[in-house]
C-alpha cells in the first residue's frame, strides 16, 4: 500500500476526482512539452458528465494558462480502464498532434495510466487489515504504531499539517454564510447549525456539533476551498468533524488526534488498496463509507478502544453504507453530497460506542466488508456511478418550502 501522503491530499475543491486528478494529469504532461502553447483535453464517460458542475474545465484552463486549451466533452465514450478517462493531447503551430497521453483519475486524486499507477510506491507492506492487526497483535503495538514503523517518524510532521488544514478548514466554514456557487442556490447551513447547537443540550447539542463541523468542510469543498482528502473531497467533512469534536469534548492532545488520523489512513489505505475509493467506480459508498469507516475507527481508538473493537467500528462504518449510489444532482458536489457527510459522521459516532460496548468479537470482518462492497460497486448501474443520469439526480426537481 502507498504512503499516507497518497490517501490525505491537501488541494481545492470541489473534487477530488474531477479536479485535484485532472490537475495532477495537466501539470505533468505540461511539465512534459514545455514549449507547446496549444492542448487539447477530451473528457470521458463519468468525467465528462459531470465534469461541468464539478468545474473540471476550470480547473484544467487554470492550470493551463495562459496557454490555450480546448476542452472536449465525451460522456458517452468510455475509455477501457476506469470511468473518468482522459486524453491529452500537445498540437504544434499548424494543429497536428505531437503528443499525447491517455490517463485516468481513479479517485482520491490519484492517477494511473497505461503502465499503472503514478507514484505507487509500496510503502506498507501488508494489504490487508486482518494481516496489519495480526502484525499488531504479534508485536504488541498499535495500529499507528505500525504506521510510524512504515513510514518513519517524519510522518507525525506530514499529518500535523493535514490536521491544521482539517481545522482551517472547520472554522472558515463555521464562519462563512451565504449561498454555495452554481445554479442550485443552495444556501450554507454550517454556521446556524453551529449557532443552533451552542444553544441547545447534552445528546442534542453533541450531535448538533458533529452535524455543523461535516456540514463546514462540504460546503467549503463545494465552495472550492481548500482541503484534504479524507478519503476524497466528497467526503471529506466525515473524519474531520469526528476528530474535531472529540478534542474539543474530550480535551485531547494534539498527539492523540495524529496518531488517530494514523489509524484512520490506515483504514482508507486498506480500501483504496483492494476496492476502490472512486464514486465513478463503486458508487459513493466508496467515498462516504470509506470516510465513515476512518472516522469510526479513529473514534474508537481515540476513546480507549482494543485493536479489536477499532477494527470493528470500522466494519460497522463501512457496513452500513453499502450499496450507497453516487447520484450528485446538477454534477455539484452538493446535493445529496454535504448532508451524507453530516450523517455519516453521526453514524461513525455511532458506530464507535457501539463497537466499545463490545467485547469486539464480531462475525463479519472489516476486509469481507471491503470485498463485498468491490462487488456491489460492480453490479451498481452506471447511472448509479457518478454519471449524474439516475437516482436523485435525475429525480430532483426544485421546489420551495
Amino acid at each position: 500500500m502507498q504512503s499516507l501522503r497518497e490517501l490525505y491530499k491537501i488541494g481545492f475543491g470541489p473534487s477530488s476526482s474531477h479536479t485535484i486528478g485532472p490537475v495532477r494529469a495537466a501539470i505533468i504532461f505540461q511539465d512534459k512539452n514545455p514549449d507547446i502553447g496549444n492542448f487539447r483535453v477530451s473528457l470521458f464517460g463519468s468525467l465528462a458528465a459531470t465534469g461541468k458542475g464539478h468545474h473540471t474545465d476550470i480547473a484544467i484552463e487554470k492550470t493551463f494558462a495562459p496557454k490555450n486549451v480546448e476542452i472536449v466533452w465525451k460522456a458517452d465514450e468510455e475509455l477501457p480502464l476506469h470511468p473518468n478517462g482522459m486524453l491529452f493531447e500537445a498540437l504544434d503551430a499548424e494543429n497536428e498532434v505531437v503528443s499525447e497521453w491517455t490517463v485516468y483519475s481513479i479517485g482520491g486524486g490519484d492517477l494511473r495510466d497505461s503502465d499503472g499507477i503514478l507514484n505507487d510506491k509500496v510503502v506498507y507492506k501488508l494489504k490487508s487489515l486482518d494481516d496489519i492487526l495480526a502484525w499488531c497483535n504479534k508485536e504488541g503495538k498499535t495500529f499507528w504504531e505500525y504506521v510510524e514503523d512504515c513510514e518513519g517518524t517524519e510522518i507525525w510532521v506530514f499529518l500535523k499539517e493535514v490536521w491544521d488544514i482539517m481545522k482551517d478548514t472547520i472554522e472558515a466554514g463555521l464562519d462563512n454564510e451565504g449561498v454555495l456557487p452554481g445554479e442550485i442556490k443552495l444556501a450554507r447551513k454550517a454556521s446556524n447549525y453551529f449557532i443552533k447547537s451552542k444553544n441547545s443540550k447534552r445528546a442534542i447539542q453533541n450531535k448538533g456539533f458533529v452535524f455543523s463541523y461535516a456540514l463546514a468542510v462540504s460546503e467549503e469543498n463545494a465552495a472550492g476551498g481548500k482541503i484534504v482528502t479524507s478519503p476524497t473531497c466528497g467526503s471529506s467533512g466525515v473524519l474531520p468533524a469526528i476528530l474535531y469534536h472529540l478534542q474539543k469534548e474530550e480535551q485531547l492532545t494534539e498527539n492523540k488526534v495524529l496518531r488517530a488520523l494514523a489509524t484512520a489512513g490506515i483504514i482508507g489505505n486498506v480500501v483504496k488498496r483492494n476496492a476502490s475509493i472512486s464514486g465513478a467506480e463503486v458508487g459513493c459508498q466508496g467515498e462516504i463509507g470509506t470516510a465513515c469507516a476512518m472516522a469510526a475507527g479513529a473514534a474508537a481508538q481515540i476513546m480507549g478502544g482494543t485493536l479489536r473493537q477499532i477494527e470493528y467500528a470500522a466494519e460497522m462504518g463501512f457496513e452500513h453504507n453499502l450499496g450507497l449510489t453516487c447520484d450528485p444532482v446538477r454534477g455539484y458536489v452538493q446535493i445529496p453530497c454535504i448532508e451524507r457527510n453530516a450523517i455519516a459522521a453521526g453514524k461513525a459516532m455511532e458506530c464507535a460506542v457501539y463497537a466499545l460496548f463490545s467485547d469486539g468479537g464480531h462475525k463479519i470482518s472489516f476486509d469481507k466488508a471491503v470485498e463485498t462492497m468491490a462487488e456491489t460497486g460492480r453490479d451498481i448501474q452506471s447511472a448509479y456511478r457518478e454519471t449524474g443520469i439516475g437516482g436523485l439526480a435525475k429525480n430532483w426537481e426544485p421546489f420551495h418550502d
